[in-house]
Parts: C-alpha cells; structure tokens; sequence
C-alpha cells in the first residue's frame, strides 16, 4: 500500500474509532449525545468521510516538501485545513465536529510524508515558535478565538502549545498505554487511553465550558478511574458514571482530550 493511502486511511479509522468508544463523558459516542445538543455519531461519521480527500493532500505535500526550514511545510498546509473546516462545515450544516482533529491529523499527516520515521522531530520543528507567534499583541486583537481567550485569562497554550512540543501527552503517556494493553477490549483499552490522556492533559475545552475548577475535578476523575484499575472494572465504572454525570450536570465538553485520543490512535495505527 502506497504512503499517502496508508496514512489516509489511519487517520479516517482513527476520526471513527474515537466516535465510537463509549461511553465517554462530556463526549458524543453511539449511546449519548453528551451536551452537544447539535450532533451525534452520524454527523461525526459524515464529517470524517468529508475529510478523507484532504487528508490525503496533507500526506502529499509533506512527500513533496523539499526545503531545509520545516516551518515552511506547516505553512504549507495551513491552507489546506482551511478547505478540510469549510468541507466539514458543509458535512455537518454548520456543526464543528472535528477542528482540533484537522490541525493536529494535518500535522501529523505531513510530517508522515515527509519522514515517518521520526514524525515527532519533524513536528517539533515545523510547529517551532507557533505559540509566540500566534499569541502576539492579543490585546490588540478586536475578536478573540477561544484558544486566543484561554491564553489570555489562563495561560493555557492549549492544543498549539501541545503540538509545538511534539504532543508530549500523546508520544510519552497514551500511545505507550495504548500499546501495553493492546490486546484486551479494544474499546474499553481506548477508553482508558482516554482517561489517561484527561489525568495528563489540560483541556482548554473543559476550561472555557467552566473554569480551572472543574478541569482539576475531571482530572481528578480521570486519576482515580486508572487507580481503580480502569473502566471495566466495578469501581472504576462507578466513578466514569459519575464523571459522566459530573460533565452532564456542569455543560463539559472534552472535546481537546478527544482530539488527543485520535491522534493517539492514529500513531498506533501505522
């Protein structure tokens, strides 16, 4: 199998792997809808087909790339996401299913057709000084992205900050998990994967439906369900029923720590 197809395909399965996992708090999968009133797994499912051409032009022009500057290549693509939103806003009437999975799978789609070998190097070096430069002058700015918000109010880098040191949380703690417990359920292992990836990470997600309070809660939630031996055991089921009620009570969305799981399982695919 050729590059570009080995590559889109890992990335679509992944986009429809994670929508299935369940159940998930603060998550669509087949059985909740969560708090997003707006969308279920079909529109997840119509989204990530939608996608499936663009991922293939983010493999393609990271094979082409042939420049020494590497930030070059993120330039390069940055286009690119722009029509993979706007085809997924056409898929889904207007929902926003998978954003924060096309700037990380377009990442991680590139630097695969430019070296596959070492995807993380290549992505420290595409992504170099992103934060610094997407965060400047804030203050001066009229209309604020929500990433741009919690910057400002938090410090949080978000999922910028994440991928410009090469997606720490996915390469050091849930793809090894992944891969140590492959072998089990799969899905109640992605489940977990997903619970070890909110104990690591710092939703932005989480913060801007409700504040650092509640990002400290469901980590917390996340912490005691591995310490519980995971999902499919009696207790640690126990507590993922009340951080799913938890999410649902208080409008949580863990939609950052979902798009981490995609790529999680993406890495693992190929």
């Amino acid at each position: 199998m050729e590059l570009s197809t080995h590559l889109t395909n890992a990335a679509l399965k992944a986009l429809l792997y994670e929508v299935d996992v369940q159940p998930k708090p603060g998550l669509v999968d087949p059985v909740d809808h969560a708090t997003h009133l707006d969308m279920d797994v079909f529109t997840f499912i119509d989204s990530a087909i939608s996608l499936q051409p663009y991922f293939k032009r983010f493999v393609q022009t990271g094979i082409d790339f042939d420049g020494d500057d590497l930030t070059e290549l993120f330039k390069a693509i940055r286009p690119i996401g722009i029509e993979a939103e706007k085809a997924m806003y056409e898929a889904t009437g207007g929902t926003n299913t998978h954003k924060g999975a096309i700037f990380s799978l377009g990442i991680l789609l590139a630097a695969g057709g430019y070296d596959q070998n070492n995807m993380r190097q290549v992505v420290e070096k595409m992504l170099r000084g992103l934060t610094e430069h997407d965060f400047k002058d804030l203050d001066k700015k009229r209309e604020l992205t929500n990433g741009e918000r919690m910057y400002l109010q938090y410090g949080i880098t978000g999922i910028r900050g994440e991928a410009e040191k090469g997606y720490p949380v996915v390469f050091e703690k849930s793809l090894p998990y992944l891969k140590a417990h492959f072998g089990n359920d799969f899905g109640t292992v992605l489940l977990d994967t997903l619970m070890v990836i909110v104990s690591e990470s710092y939703d932005s997600n989480v913060v801007k439906h409700g504040n650092l309070e509640s990002l400290e809660n469901i980590q917390k939630y996340a912490e005691n369900i591995l310490a519980e031996g995971g999902c499919s055991h009696p207790e640690g089921r126990e507590t993922l029923d009340d951080m799913n009620s938890y999410c649902n009570e208080n409008d949580l969305s863990l939609g950052g720590s979902a798009d981490l799981l995609i790529i999680t399982i993406f890495l693992f695919l190929i």
